[in-house]
């Protein structure tokens, strides 16, 4: 087996250190998170329920998924539609990974985008 790069030893300890001295970055996730998820099903999406910060928008169409991400990046949001086979015939979605680094007029700009395209292609009324 291949030992591990001493400079991720070195900040996989470091990111130790910061998460043992403050859950500060885990509560803003998480509030970040059920923001998100509350305001995209809301607004009409259908997202797979869950309280993880990784949250699948479903299209269920591959050329659908494609054709939104691919709008979603002109109104510069960046995001990748997933389709068979990544994911199983029909469960083509757009998958938005949500952070603590993500600021609140991140988020809003983002779930306006999402409405925008989203009605544009009738995902969303």
């Amino acid at each position: 087996s291949n030992t591990v790069p001493p400079v991720v030893v070195a900040a996989s300890i470091k990111v130790i250190d910061l998460i043992a001295k403050s859950t500060d970055r885990r509560d803003k996730l998480e509030a970040n998170t059920l923001f998100f998820r509350e305001r995209m099903t809301r607004a009409g999406f259908d997202i797979r329920e869950s309280v993880h910060p990784i949250v699948p928008i479903m299209l269920y169409n591959a050329k659908l998924a494609q054709d939104v991400a691919r709008d979603l990046y002109e109104e510069g949001i960046y995001v990748i539609g997933f389709f068979y086979p990544v994911v199983a015939m029909g469960e083509a979605r757009i998958r938005v990974q949500i952070s603590a680094a993500h600021e609140r007029e991140h988020l809003d700009r983002c779930l306006a985008g999402f409405a925008k395209v989203g009605r544009r292609h009738g995902v969303i009324s």
